[in-house]
């Protein structure tokens, strides 16, 4: 019987295998490593459908790879291909990330200096990354975009403008608007306030309602403005006289009485109030007041185009116990303790009477808000609000419909009121305004009606 004898390796053949194994691997991970395939990725998603004569283009690339070698961006126009830029960045190493993983440019785009004309404007972007492939080119990605060039600002014609303000009142312009695709409306000492298609349907043809705030004291600029949408804009300026009017002082006696029944009402929905009763009512007096006005400018924001409102707005029967934009100095024991500004008309009748919508509109708050307490305010439409606080019993919710009339609510004394009644104020794009004017059928009529029936001639 025989043995098989075992074959043995050599050890020269035995170092071979293992030189030829580092080798392999050396060119697998040598490969990838500097022969990574994966291309760039750009990104053209922020470049802006219109060009206007002058704009820059916001350009965006990555590469999870190497990282990005080089970015080329160009405008081209008929057979025109203009550079806008080139950026190259230094190899920083061999290994790993070579260049940076992503970029974002902000790349200049002037019509004039590249001779191009109004209409079609393609942007080329190509992204190259640090990759040996391609014969050592690298991998790169091409992408293409096509906009629209519009040089041409808009044509603006004033058909009627306000000649004559108070402060805390209001007026509006009325004005065609040849692009009416973008931005447009008045600007009022610094207030923007849009503007809306005019209620008989007339094409290019806008109205804008505005109002001046009640400390204003001179009127430093009043214009009409447009832009398009490739933000080529135009500046229309109005003439307009402000008529200043005596300021009305009042005196508000704040007693323990009166803090003891109000502070912890307010507790329940500002729970971070501290200190002694009066600190609390100061800072209601103060802080949660500048927080509710905020948030009342904020629900102005966003009005409905449509005008929903009709005529002249009622006033709700019963003796004015308190004006627009009174200056009240609030006393404890005999000394002054704060100074605010009443925005708004305080009228009082019955406990629990019927609070109307002083015209139609839309309801977009319905709840407590602070010294408001109870509080609705409807949207009539094109920027016009008003607002009805200090509620015992709110009878309409967010989104509801009111007619002019109808019943929203009834008085009380909710929030910042000593006695039932109904605080009434009239906001004009989230400027609170005296509600008289609007109460007024002559104002209606000189203000507003006959305007928009004399700009059709």
């Amino acid at each position: 019987m025989s043995l098989k004898r075992k074959r043995r390796i050599s050890p020269g053949r035995t170092f071979l295998f293992i030189l030829l194994f580092l080798i392999t691997g050396s060119t697998v991970a040598c490969f990838f490593l500097f022969f990574e395939g994966k291309k760039p990725t750009v990104d053209l998603s922020a470049l802006p459908e219109f060009l206007a004569r002058n704009d820059l283009l916001v350009i965006n690339a990555a590469d999870v790879g190497n990282g990005l070698k080089k970015i080329e961006v160009y405008a081209i126009q008929g057979g025109e291909k203009k550079p806008l830029l080139t950026e190259e960045n230094p190899r920083k190493t061999y290994i790993g990330q070579v260049g940076p993983a992503m970029t974002s440019r902000e790349v200049e785009f002037d019509a004039s200096k590249l001779g191009f004309l109004d209409g079609e404007v393609t942007i080329q972007v190509t992204a190259t990354d640090f990759s040996f492939r391609g014969f050592f080119s690298g991998n790169n990605t091409t992408a293409l975009k096509t906009l629209k060039l519009d040089t041409k600002p808009p044509k603006v014609r004033i058909l009627h403008s306000e000649r004559y303000i108070v402060p805390g009142g209001a007026g509006i312009a009325i004005y065609q608007n040849s692009d009416p695709g973008g931005q447009h409306g008045v600007v009022i000492n610094g207030h923007f306030n849009p503007g809306y298609p005019v209620p008989d349907g007339r094409k290019n043809t806008y109205i804008t309602y505005f109002a001046l705030p009640y400390d204003a004291t001179t009127i430093e600029e009043s214009r009409i403005i447009a832009q398009d949408v490739a933000g080529n804009a135009v500046t229309v300026p109005f003439s307009v006289t402000l008529k200043n009017s005596p300021q009305k002082k009042d005196r508000i006696n704040v007693g323990d009485g009166f803090l003891n029944k109000k502070i912890p009402e307010f507790e329940q929905y500002y729970p971070e109030m501290t200190g002694s009763m009066l600190e609390k009512y100061l800072m209601a007096n103060r802080g949660i007041r500048k927080d509710n006005n905020k948030k009342i400018s904020e629900l102005c924001a966003n009005p409905s185009e449509d005008q929903l409102w009709d005529g002249r707005f009622i006033r709700m029967s019963g003796s004015s116990r308190a004006g627009f934009a009174d200056h009240r100095t609030y006393f404890y024991e005999g000394n002054p303790i704060d100074q605010q500004v009443h925005l708004g008309m305080d009228i009082a009748s019955t406990r629990r009477a019927d609070v109307k919508a002083a015209n139609s509109g839309k309801v977009v708050f319905a709840d407590y808000l602070g010294i408001y307490g109870n509080m609705v305010l409807l949207d009539h439409g094109q920027g016009v609000f008003s607002l009805y606080s200090h509620l015992s019993q709110i009878n309409v919710a967010v989104d509801d419909m009111a007619a002019k009339g109808d019943v929203i609510g009834l008085t009380g004394a909710s929030g910042m009121a000593g006695g039932d009644h109904l605080h009434f104020s009239m906001l004009v794009n989230g400027v609170f305004a005296t509600p008289k004017e609007w109460w007024d059928p002559h104002w209606i009529e000189v203000t507003i009606t006959e305007p928009l029936v004399d700009s059709k001639f």
